[in-house]
């Protein structure tokens, strides 16, 4: 397979989902590492799994269904993806992101990403939510960017702005709804790193020190690839651990122990959802 996709790529893929269900979502809505269940809220969801979509990729971490289900959700249609693909499973970022370039091509226009991220925040406790205001991204600064090839004008220029990713009216409408919902909202910056290890001590000392308050391996590519094309993006953390303050014992960080925390964060994640989609 070539490293870069064209628009026939994408265009074939979103045909094929075209002739499994007549609804024409204007919603998606990715869903991270434990946070599956959020989907059973979707009603009349035709459900397809990610083999059946040409060029998609498949998931292989515990946690991630591998299925897009297209349903409604508040007087909103939506398409939602259990589950995403990482850098770190070996994919290209132009892999990882391919599903927010189908997602364009059925003309999809709001993206609600999720993810289970580690706090780095002292203030933050497992089972917190983090609004995302604005993110860090580490790795695309390092070369591997999702945007990176040739460009593909009909979606967006050569040098798209990110100086606002995250959309003001959504995250407004975000922390009305954990108000009215009476879920606790944090907000700050996330970063976004490569994976698959878990952070050194002296890893989270210098993410600290540059800003960030919650670190996870996904989102910001394919937030990335949405701005470039003019969508308009919601960013949610699920905080599943936080990491130890200077001069305290290591604490071991688990896959597991994400997982677990996931069960706490999903009902938080649903009532700020249906909130924001109520709104739209």
């Amino acid at each position: 397979m070539s490293e870069f996709f064209s628009r026939s790529h994408f265009e074939e893929a979103a045909a094929a989902i075209r002739k499994l269900t007549p609804l024409q979502p204007k919603v998606g809505l990715i869903l991270g590492t434990g946070l599956n269940p959020l989907a059973q809220v979707v009603e009349d969801g035709v459900v397809i799994l990610y083999g059946e979509i040409p060029h998609f990729p498949t998931v292989t971490v515990g946690g991630h269904v591998g299925r897009l289900i297209i349903g409604q959700l508040e007087g909103q249609v939506v398409a939602v993806m259990q589950g995403r693909a990482h850098y770190y499973e070996g994919y290209s970022m132009a892999q990882v992101t391919f599903p927010v370039r189908v997602m364009q091509a059925l003309g999809i226009e709001s993206l609600i990403v999720t993810n289970a991220a580690g706090g780095l925040n002292p203030k933050f406790r497992a089972g917190d939510v983090m609004l995302i205001s604005d993110h860090i991204n580490l790795v695309g600064m390092c070369g591997p960017n999702p945007l990176r090839g040739p460009n593909l004008d009909e979606f967006g220029p050569r040098f798209p702005d990110m100086s606002e990713p995250y959309d003001a009216r959504m995250r407004a409408l975000a922390g009305q709804a954990a108000a009215e919902a009476d879920v606790p909202l944090r907000e700050g910056v996330y970063i976004g790193l490569s994976g698959p290890s878990f952070e050194t001590r002296a890893d989270l000392r210098f993410l600290r020190l540059i800003g960030a308050d919650a670190v996870g391996m996904s989102t910001v590519p394919e937030v990335t690839v949405a701005r470039h094309n003019g969508m308009r993006v919601l960013g949610l953390s699920g905080i599943s651990n936080v990491a130890p303050l200077e001069g305290a014992a290591p604490v071991e960080t688990t896959h597991e122990e994400v997982l677990e925390t996931g069960q706490v964060l999903v009902p938080r994640l649903e009532a700020i959802i249906r909130g924001v989609l109520g709104a739209l």
